[in-house]
């Protein structure tokens, strides 16, 4: 009897956090986004630009998730006030559209939920992240079209239930130095280069909205419970 009562209880208890738990996160972000290259070697959020997606998000479990992404980015950039000084004093100024979609891995600092608090879950959670994607830069000046490499850092908090605010700060590594579309600055010293070296790259900083969906099945196992009893 006393086991019977103990698997009535495991099974409710576990019924209750499959109701309470998902799957899935979808939703928006909205941010800026800056350039990094031959126009701008190392100045943080110079020349900031709006910046925005939708994201999906699979979690894995309270510590690991995974992330897709199709976001937009404006980039610009400019020779003009620089200290280094180019081939034949040539000067250029650019704005681009960015387009990607992309996808990374991230890894929770704390386990992240808003309940379960005897697994010592957090509502909050720093996280950091990295992956892989497509970028394409069309319209003025040539088109680049270039594979990435991301890494990036941010927080999570849930808001309530089914509801989470991050900020996230992700750069990308392109394997392209035409981000611009300006031959002006398409490997103006002629350095030699390689596929991670003098290339371009562009920062999204953003703040994202997800919503939770996907219950998680029951996973009332007679085995487990033989163990636990």
């Amino acid at each position: 009897m006393k086991c019977l009562i103990i698997s009535i209880i495991i099974c409710i208890t576990s019924s209750f956090a499959a109701a309470q738990e998902y799957l899935y996160e979808i939703g928006a972000m909205g941010g800026g986004a800056f350039y990094m290259g031959d126009a701008n070697k190392n100045a943080a959020f110079r020349n900031t630009n709006p910046a925005g997606g939708v994201i999906f998000r699979y979690n894995a479990n309270f510590r690991i998730a995974f992330a897709a992404d199709i976001a937009w980015a404006q980039v610009s950039g400019t020779t003009t006030g620089l200290e280094n000084e180019f081939p034949n004093d040539a000067q250029a100024t650019f704005s681009r559209n960015v387009f990607e979609i992309g996808g990374h891995g991230e890894f929770n600092f704390f386990p992240y939920s808003d309940k379960f608090q005897y697994l010592h879950t957090k509502r909050v959670s720093p996280f950091i992240a990295g992956g892989l994607g497509v970028a394409a830069s069309p319209g003025e000046g040539s088109t680049m079209i270039s594979p990435y490499l991301t890494l990036g850092t941010g927080v999570k908090y849930k808001i309530k239930n089914r509801f989470n605010l991050g900020a996230e700060l992700f750069a990308r590594k392109l394997f392209s130095d035409r981000l611009e579309g300006n031959d002006t600055l398409d490997g103006p010293y002629d350095i030699p280069s390689s596929p991670l070296k003098n290339k371009d790259w562009y920062v999204m900083l953003t703040i994202s909205l997800t919503y939770d969906f996907g219950l998680r099945d029951c996973n009332c196992d007679k085995t487990e419970l033989n163990k636990i009893l």
